[in-house]
């Protein structure tokens, strides 16, 4: 299991962008995708958007058009930036990763502790 590290989590307008960063730490042979998730509370954790390692993006239909996720891969790290915010997007954002750490190991599910995101009216 390798160790994610979130930033850029904040307060903002309504209206306002921001822009979170998700880091892997260690060696890492191979990623499977990258990808973010948010949980407001009392709601279930649910998907923000994922990129796979071919390159290939998926997104909520409730951030669809307003968000965008990339990557850097000598970096390991994963970004999610965020446009029009709004106090629904309120929520603490979650990095998530599936990798191998070394060649021909199992590719295994890693969790960030979560970055603070909160939207004000």
């Amino acid at each position: 299991q390798v160790q994610l590290v979130e930033s850029g989590g904040g307060l903002v307008q309504a209206g306002g962008s921001l822009r979170l960063s998700c880091a892997a730490s260690g060696t890492i042979f191979s990623i499977n995708f990258m990808g973010w998730y948010r949980q407001a509370p009392g709601k279930q954790r649910e998907l923000v958007a994922v990129i796979f390692s071919g390159g290939n993006t998926n997104y909520a239909d409730s951030v669809k058009g307003r968000v965008a996720i990339s990557r850097d891969n000598a970096k390991n790290t994963v970004y999610l930036q965020m446009n029009s915010l709004k106090p629904e997007d309120t929520a603490v954002y979650y990095c998530h990763t599936k990798g191998a750490v070394v060649p021909g190991g199992p590719f295994v599910d890693s969790w960030g502790q979560g970055t603070q995101v909160t939207v004000s009216s």
